[in-house]
């Protein structure tokens, strides 16, 4: 799975882009971290890159390593859907200030429907990078729901749209939303850029086979079967780092199967903790249940350390194009925590099995998934869509 189009061509000197998107680092989430390395590639490569995402706490302007990041305060969130009413003046101010050639917008994010009434904003070419569609058999009843009304200004996004970047071939193919766009979308898969210098190690709950998942809190993460699945193997422990919604439902859960000493949650982890975690860990689990887990770059930043993974054989996501089952890592069915346990189980037992595929990992990250080359697949995306108009 190499980036579409990937060539050593010259970059233009200060090609300038804005990145539209959700949120920004130190709000963590793939699509965060993503968005952080590939504009600070751009700044190496040459281009102008700034960035304009929401922030909890207030608006700015900074500058950060060369680039210009713009952050709007958002008042919570609704459906995921950070609430902010300052929003479009600060996208326009981010339009004026910056006079970017090319609005790279990171989706699914609903703050990127008021570009389609923003006339400096519908002068320039754009570029949507499909990193997940809303997911029409997802657990989550208000998103199913509120998937009409979304879809109606979503193919409105499209239709203006002059390349859209997907992160895998599986996912293109499986996307309804982009079935009748093919003809410009482009595949360009996720990337990371060199891992943080581990941090002071955080104690595992137990002895035995140590298991990490690292992830947003959430409905599609399949954390509760991992749960459900650990409670059936003796000798291993986990530590589940990250926050959101379903912590109260996860602790409560392992409390009911009587692993709560074998479980940490850190909720509240910098980037060097969470380094000194996938460091220190044996295997790295990602059981999400449905295709709002696109790609999956925690399976990445595993690989990076090299370190196997665990993940579900998710129809339609890109994590099949990342894990290579029995090469890189183990497959099993979603939501299924019999599979999990015997995984796991298998892992405990076959030490050797597991500095096999944690190398074949480092292997394939290095080979597959190098910034560097990505970057110069998406300035190859700008330049198609500058020649488009």
């Amino acid at each position: 799975m190499r980036p579409a189009d990937a060539t050593t061509d010259a970059t233009p000197a200060a090609l300038r882009v804005l990145h539209v998107g959700k949120y920004f680092p130190p709000e963590p989430g793939g699509i965060e971290r993503f968005l952080d390395a590939l504009s600070a590639a751009q700044v190496r490569q040459g281009l102008d890159p700034a960035v304009i995402a929401h922030d909890r706490r207030e608006s700015s302007r900074r500058i950060l390593d060369g680039r210009t990041v713009f952050l709007c305060r958002s008042y919570g969130q609704w459906l995921f859907t950070p609430l902010a009413p300052a929003w479009p003046w600060h996208l326009a101010k981010a339009i004026a200030e910056h006079r970017p050639q090319v609005l790279h917008f990171h989706l699914p994010n609903p703050a990127a429907f008021h570009a389609l009434w923003l006339p400096a904003a519908r002068r320039l070419p754009w570029v949507l990078h499909w990193h997940a569609d809303i997911p029409l058999d997802t657990g989550h009843g208000g998103l199913r729901l509120a998937y009409p009304a979304y879809a109606v200004f979503e193919r409105l996004l499209l239709r203006k749209a002059g390349r859209v970047i997907a992160t895998s071939a599986t996912y293109l193919e499986a996307s309804a939303a982009l079935r009748a766009h093919r003809d410009r979308c482009r595949v360009v898969p996720l990337a990371l850029g060199d891992a943080t210098a581990p941090g002071t190690p955080h104690p595992w709950p137990a002895p035995g086979l140590r298991v990490l998942a690292v992830g947003r809190l959430s409905y599609y993460k399949g954390f509760e079967h991992l749960l459900q699945g650990l409670s059936r193997v003796h000798g291993a422990s986990l530590v589940i780092a990250g926050r959101g919604e379903q912590e109260p439902a996860l602790r409560a859960l392992a409390d009911r199967l009587g692993i709560a000493p074998r479980v940490s949650f850190l909720t509240d982890l910098d980037d060097a903790q969470v380094e000194a975690c996938y460091r220190d860990c044996d295997v790295v689990c990602l059981p999400s249940t449905d295709r709002a887990e696109a790609f999956g770059l925690v399976l990445l930043e595993a690989m990076r350390a090299a370190k196997p993974v665990l993940a579900s054989r998710l129809a339609g996501s890109g994590m099949l194009e990342v894990v290579i089952d029995g090469e890189t890592g183990l497959q099993v069915a979603p939501g299924d925590p019999g599979q999990i346990a015997d995984a796991l189980a298998r892992l405990r037992d076959d030490p050797i099995l597991r500095a096999r595929l944690g190398t074949a990992g480092r292997a394939r990250f290095d080979a597959h998934f190098a910034m560097d080359e990505v970057c110069r697949a998406t300035t190859r995306i700008y330049r198609e869509a500058l020649a488009a108009g």
